[in-house]
């Protein structure tokens, strides 16, 4: 019997079916019925446990329950009992019946609870989870989600007979992209904000030129805000106001694209390339000071992609081809003025405010309007700074030398004022808050200062006239170097993730650090830097400071220097990015200076020169140099056992794998360091995939989430390869799916293009078991690398493939796929991943 409608505090149920359209595209009938079958379980189910099934939205259901945990126990029998891949998401709140249907901000909560999560998953927000007891959740954090205002916090259903492994959450925020939500009104600029969107269809550069402080960024961003619904690829916003280095400019950008430079392209060259078919809207701010870098990237990006807008800011145009320049008009004077005068209200009576600005302005009646401006713009701070008291002006100015924002801890050491206690330096920053000179930012749970360019460069300029510049310069840089022991430290324990969000926050910083120092001569802070960016870098996925080691090879070499041997291993993980000669030559060099007992490498990072080997498909050299060192005792992590595992199994000795890694779990945990743990882990799962199925697995598990709790991606990534192997051989063909799709995505957006070759022969493996021969073999042909060639499993299915489909079949399907671009293999591969999944489904009713 059906029930009542529930009323006033409702929980609601969201359903749909991950990837239908392309299950409609594959076999329409197929999914007709499979449909039918899944509104049937739904009903019942929701009838079963006294829910209200009020509408259907395509391929889902929305279902009201008076009772929360009714509607998750609702949502665990259905998840049981349905054949298809379906999502669910739960929310509780209140909510206005209106005829059949239902209104309130919970429903939007609830659906987009359930856009974050993936099939066979149920989501709860914080409102429902907070009211159940006897549920088993897994708390997946604090999340934002689309058109919900705040963070949501997400749990996770867990239940026998569900599965627990899926990957990240989809929506984190509105879009992809990096654009935040705005956190004021934009006053006065709305027939601007829509003539600017208008020439962006017309145009695909709109430069927004004006004076410093003359609104440019905020008018960018709401354009784009207003705009971002049309780019699906995102709306992408890029801070060049910190990168003082005009060749510095594309590796920026690279950087938060999570774009690294191909084999043979400048990295120019490769951003333009991989933003080919990318239907993106740009925001490039600050341009002025980088002018031609900035107009070169950009005229590069507009020649490859048809596809791409930019919008950027300048003090001028950009002599780009195709470009729109917008000048930018004051409105009754200039913002930020206008703000800095409204910040003395505080302080100051309107008549003392308006007396003050008489006397500022008076002199710049008569000049030209350009000149007008800027000056205005110049009194307008300088005003502001007027009223510091001494130790403020010293404070602002000595953190102008920072990029990307600071914390408390930053602006003691480096401005000097380590003789004062932390509430003194607060008390300095709060005042400089509270007049608008400093912004400060919490949303990280940390709280965060910055400053706007505009006044930044006018306290960068007091702090050169008052000649403290090259003093705290050399200060910054010497205070990031020297929190490498902290951050080692935070690495080198359970609270490693800490270390990556340090190097994620900070790399405008060491950027800035390394160019300093490494400019001026000061090679112990310079390669300090690189060597520790270049470490934490890697497990994150940002290899740019892989290219700061490279830089200072020579100079360390010069004087013999500490850490060459650290700067050769790090610049050997160029590999990552497709220079493995390169890599190879740094690699061999790094051996022959360790090999002289003079210098040492620290926390075992010498493993990466047996990672290069195995690489270029020299597995035997890998064992040579990881048994070297083993007998030199040179294994402080057990990550020299772990390569020596992985190698040793590669190279075919699998009985010599399975001995090396007996053992080796329990030297990891020992170490109590996630990353050493997931490697060994990592390890035993290669090992023994097939001699003990079930035990490779369970390793497997446990590392990916080590892994992944951590903040290394690129370990995660490698395990996923790894079990999506075994999984399907041995396990959930299904698991093996969405293992391998985690994989492929993580390589792709991170550029490594040897590991993402790795992980779509993993691909052509498992398409190869399930029959899917043709599209095995073209994923193989582009698979097929030193590194591919030597795995045992992948040559024999290559022969298998050749003796099934024949020679000539086989080398033409083979050849298709050598001659695809990667983005077109990906794109080739997705859909392949599909169809084996909509296959599989068939096959599982």
């Amino acid at each position: 019997m059906t029930a009542a409608a529930p009323s006033g505090v409702v929980t609601f149920l969201f359903t749909d079916v991950e990837g239908s359209t392309r299950r409609w595209e594959a076999n329409a009938d197929r999914m007709r019925a499979a449909l039918a079958a899944h509104d049937e379980v739904l009903r019942q189910v929701i009838e079963a446990h006294g829910g209200w099934l009020f509408k259907h939205t395509g391929d889902g259901v929305c279902a009201a329950f008076a009772s929360p945990r009714s509607a998750v126990d609702a949502a665990v029998a259905a998840q049981r009992a349905l054949e298809l891949p379906v999502r669910m998401g739960i929310a509780t709140g209140e909510a206005e019946m209106r005829g059949t249907d239902y209104f309130g901000a919970v429903l939007n909560r609830a659906a987009r609870v359930m856009a974050a999560g993936h099939g066979g998953q149920i989501l709860l927000a914080d409102s429902t989870a907070g009211l159940l007891s006897g549920v088993d959740l897994r708390d997946l954090g604090q999340r934002r989600l689309r058109d919900v205002p705040m963070p949501v916090g997400v749990f996770q259903v867990r239940a026998a007979g569900l599965l627990t492994d899926f990957p990240g959450l989809r929506a984190l925020d509105t879009t992809p992209g990096n654009l935040r939500p705005a956190t004021t009104s934009l006053i006065g600029r709305e027939s601007e904000v829509t003539e600017i969107a208008a020439a962006l269809k017309t145009h695909r550069l709109v430069t927004l030129t004006g004076v410093g402080g003359v609104g440019k960024t905020r008018l960018a961003l709401e354009v784009a805000a207003r705009l971002a619904d049309e780019f699906p690829d995102g709306v992408w916003v890029f801070e060049l106001a910190a990168v003082t280095d005009p060749a510095a400019i594309p590796d920026s950008v690279a950087s938060v694209l999570g774009i690294t430079q191909q084999p043979g392209k400048s990295v120019t060259e490769s951003l333009a390339a991989a933003l080919e078919g990318r239907v993106r809207l740009l925001v490039i701010d600050n341009c002025e000071h980088v002018l031609a870098a900035a107009a070169d990237l950009i005229e590069a990006i507009l020649a490859q992609s048809a596809t791409v807008r930019v919008v950027a800011t300048s003090r001028e145009g950009l002599g780009v081809a195709q470009e729109q320049v917008w000048p930018v008009p004051s409105l009754d004077g200039i913002p930020l003025a206008i703000e800095l005068a409204a910040s003395r209200m505080a302080s100051m009576t309107a008549s003392e405010v308006r007396d003050r600005l008489d006397q500022r302005l008076r002199l710049l009646v008569s000049s030209r309007r350009g000149l007008e401006r800027h000056q205005t713009l110049r009194h307008a701070v300088a005003w502001s700074y007027d009223h510091l008291e001494d130790a403020e002006k010293a404070l602002l100015e000595r953190c102008s030398v920072f990029a990307g924002g600071f914390d408390l801890q930053s602006a003691r050491a480096v401005a000097g004022l380590d003789g004062f206690d932390d509430y003194a330096v607060l008390d300095l920053l709060d005042a400089l808050v509270r007049k608008s000179l400093l912004v400060a930012d919490r949303s990280s749970g940390r709280t965060r200062f910055s400053m706007l360019e505009t006044i930044r460069q006018f306290a960068e300029e007091q702090l050169v006239a008052h000649g403290e510049a090259f003093e705290i310069r050399a200060a910054h840089s010497r205070y990031f170097a020297g929190r490498e022991t902290d951050i080692m430290a935070l690495w080198d324990s359970p609270r490693q993730r800490e270390a990556y969000q340090w190097f994620s926050t900070e790399l405008p910083n060491l950027r800035t650090a390394f160019r300093w120092a490494a400019d001026h001569g000061d090679l112990d802070v310079a390669a300090t830097i690189a060597t520790c960016a270049g470490f934490l870098g890697m497990a994150v996925e940002k290899y740019e400071p892989i290219a700061w080691a490279e830089e200072l090879i020579e100079p360390a070499g010069t004087v013999d220097h500490r850490r060459l041997a650290t700067l050769y291993v790090m610049a050997s993980q160029c590999w990552f990015v497709g220079r493995v000669e390169e890599a190879v030559g740094y690699a061999d060099a790094a051996q022959t200076v360790i090999g002289t007992g003079h210098y040492e490498v620290p926390y075992g990072t010498e493993v990466a020169l047996g990672i290069v080997y195995l690489v270029i498909g020299q597995p035997e050299r890998s064992v040579e140099w990881c048994r070297a060192q083993l007998a030199r005792g040179h294994d402080t992590h057990t990550l020299t056992r772990y390569c020596l595992v992985v190698a040793l199994a590669i190279a075919g000795a699998a009985d010599e794998a399975r001995a090396a890694a007996n053992g080796l779990i329990d030297a990891a945990e020992a170490t109590h360091n996630p990353y050493a743990l997931a490697n060994a882990l990592h390890a035993y799962g290669y090992a023994f995939g097939d001699a003990d199925p079930i035990r490779a697995l369970e390793a497997l598990r446990r590392g990916l989430v080590i892994a992944q709790d951590s903040g290394n991606r690129y370990v995660e990534s490698l395990l996923a390869t790894a079990l999506s192997r075994v999984e399907a051989e041995h396990g959930d063909p299904l698991a093996a799916l969405d293992h391998i799709t985690l994989a492929i995505r993580n390589f792709d957006d991170s550029g490594n293009v040897a590991y993402i070759r790795s992980a779509l022969a993993t691909l052509a493996l498992f398409l190869d078991r399930l029959g899917r021969l043709e599209p095995a073999a073209t994923l193989a042909g582009f698979a097929l690398n030193p590194l591919t060639a030597t795995l045992p499993e992948f040559s024999a299915a290559i022969a298998h493939l050749r003796d099934v489909l024949g020679d000539q079949t086989y080398e033409s399907l083979a050849r298709k796929g050598e001659t695809m671009t990667t983005a077109a293999m990906l794109t080739y591969a997705y859909d392949q991943i599909d169809q084996a999944r909509a296959e599989l489904d068939a096959v599982a009713k």
